[in-house]
């Protein structure tokens, strides 16, 4: 009997921020091209972060994307993926 063990992916995980109380980029790791410049990437951080600052929600649908974030005292963490997946 032979099992297959799939190694894990993050194929539906499209970026992962994290953000400072400014909005600036401290860590980002895009894993697709929706963004391929880094001038792109900057521009996306800074709406993502302008959207998502002031609320204590913790999903947004932002640019046809998923976004889950939580802050933590001046810290914001992002996960980014698909607006088909689940979050």
């Amino acid at each position: 009997m032979f099992i297959s063990l799939q190694e894990p992916s993050l194929y539906t995980v499209k970026a992962i921020l994290i953000l400072d109380n400014d909005g600036d980029r401290l860590f980002a790791k895009y894993y697709d091209d929706t963004y391929p410049s880094v001038k792109e990437q900057k521009a996306f951080e800074k709406n993502i972060f302008n959207k998502t600052h002031r609320t204590d929600s913790e999903i947004a649908l932002l640019e046809g994307l998923t976004v889950v974030y939580k802050s933590s005292i001046d810290l914001y963490f992002y996960v980014i993926g698909s607006s088909y997946e689940n979050e």
